[in-house]
């Protein structure tokens, strides 16, 4: 799969489906998740559910695959990953009779 690129060659959006959420604070959750889009990279920014109406502002700060810690995710691996900011409680973990909850965003300038 070829990764959707903006203007200056970067990935322009990403997404994970979300498995299982944590709520660790009010402000930070882990999650057990399924890279839907990218390579997502540490970093990235979630301003989306997709699907709602519901406002986020998520940071990726740490990404673990096999229990080490990664700088990205690629498409249809999994992990867990924890998140930062505002919006966590609209985060939901998937039950038998729902979908994954879709998160999306877009990955930092590479450095």
């Amino acid at each position: 799969m070829t990764e959707p690129l903006n203007p200056v060659g970067h990935v322009a959006e990403v997404e994970l489906a979300i498995d299982q959420v944590t709520i660790v604070t009010p402000t930070e959750v882990t999650a057990t998740v399924r890279c839907m889009l990218g390579p997502v990279r540490r970093g990235a920014r979630f301003d989306h559910i997709r699907d709602s109406a519901e406002a986020i502002d998520l940071e990726l700060t740490q990404i673990l695959a096999y229990q080490r810690p990664v700088e990205e995710l690629d498409p249809v691996h999994t992990a867990l990953v924890t998140l930062r900011g505002t919006g966590v409680q609209h985060l939901m973990s998937a039950t038998p009779r729902s979908r994954w909850q879709a998160i999306r965003g877009t990955n930092p300038p590479l450095s």
